[in-house]
């Protein structure tokens, strides 16, 4: 168990760096329809989730609780671990909107 939780972080940064690559190499083309758009749109979801929790488990590393994605970042601004915490915070309204709605 102690092996899984220790190995876990490493496999979610991993995880956050293949997903931000398809996110970088994806979103400066031109895309033409639909299912293209909203598979950019997942791979956004899905890349700030990520983000979010490689800074959620670094924070807990460093001895500091956060419960919400919010505080995460507010923390990890805090702490000078991300630059322009607002574009985070915007970022995580962006995110909350896509779970929502769909609006092109």
């Amino acid at each position: 168990m102690d092996f899984q939780k220790d190995i876990r972080p490493q496999q979610r940064f991993d995880n956050f760096k293949k997903s931000y690559q398809l996110l970088e190499k994806y979103s400066s083309l031109e895309l033409t329809s639909e299912i293209e758009k909203a598979g950019l749109i997942q791979f956004f979801e899905i890349t700030f989730d990520l983000a979010l929790k490689v800074l959620k488990d670094y924070l807990e590393a460093q001895g500091y609780i956060v419960k919400s994605p919010r505080e995460t970042i507010k923390q990890a601004y805090q702490m000078e671990v991300i630059d322009d915490g607002h574009v985070w915070i915007e970022a995580l309204s962006s995110r909350n909107l896509t779970t929502h709605t769909y609006d092109e």
